[in-house]
């Protein structure tokens, strides 16, 4: 999982072949004010996304 915090909702040139098949989550936060409370929250919406893994 990827975490994105800040307003910009973008993938730089970074790793675009590594990032292919990532789970991309952003929060409206910046990073100063990501904590262990944000932390969990995000956890928790990564554990109940449903995925297909390839199938329709």
């Amino acid at each position: 999982m990827i975490v994105g915090v800040s307003r910009d909702q973008r993938l730089a040139n970074f790793l675009l072949w590594q990032a292919a098949y990532a789970e991309f989550y952003f929060w409206p936060i910046d990073w100063p004010d990501f904590d262990q409370a944000a932390f969990e929250i995000a956890i928790e919406d990564y554990a109940r996304r449903h995925r297909r893994f390839g199938g329709r």
